[in-house]
């Protein structure tokens, strides 16, 4: 792959191997990769549409999202990274703790301990601090989180957007990043403003 990919602030950089991982070698811009990866979203997005599951909240599940968000993109698209990263745990322990973050989501759910979006806002949040994938962890996370919402509690999606790009740096991504780092310290208050949702004290 001869492309050098030009990351948005915030973003997990690839190592050699996982840029290895790319399907489609003609690929040389960040731009022409930004254009697949969107493709392989939407698809992604259709087959979300059509499929009728409701045991979002297993490890089966978010990979399976994973792979038909990405997998027409990388062919490590669906498996739990192998590496050490900028964020996220320890690889070994991907996937103990993600049934740990999924096992507190149902937990949520059957007792009410949050109202439906800030528990969507929580399991987000969670799942990016794992970073269980090479990448793609942002956009799998809000897209599984918005599945929670339709598909466990049966309401509205969030407008994570909010008509920006928030895989380009602009002042909703800096907002977004800046959040999430603050949740990272245990401060759930920015990230749950950033989808409009006021905390109630």
């Amino acid at each position: 792959m001869t492309i050098a990919p030009d990351y948005p602030e915030g973003a997990t950089p690839l190592d050699p191997n996982e840029l290895g991982g790319l399907k489609h070698r003609h690929i040389t811009t960040q731009a022409e990769l930004d254009e697949l990866e969107q493709a392989n979203i939407t698809s992604g997005l259709l087959w979300l549409s059509r499929t009728r599951r409701k045991d979002v909240l297993t490890n089966g599940f978010v990979i399976e999202l994973h792979r038909q968000l990405f997998g027409e993109v990388w062919n490590w698209a669906g498996t739990f990274r192998t590496t050490g990263k900028n964020i996220g745990v320890d690889p070994v322990q991907i996937e103990v703790q993600l049934r740990a973050v999924l096992d507190d989501a149902l937990y949520w759910v059957d007792q009410g301990t949050y109202a439906p979006m800030e528990a969507a806002v929580r399991l987000h949040h969670r799942i990016v601090l794992i970073h269980p994938f090479a990448n793609g962890n942002g956009r799998h996370a809000r897209i599984l989180a918005d599945t929670v919402l339709e598909k466990v509690y049966g309401v509205d999606q969030i407008d994570w957007t909010a008509g920006s790009d928030l895989q380009k740096m602009n002042e909703r991504r800096a907002a977004y990043i800046a959040a999430l780092k603050a949740a990272d310290q245990h401060d759930i208050g920015p990230l749950l403003a950033f989808v409009g949702l006021a905390r109630v004290p």
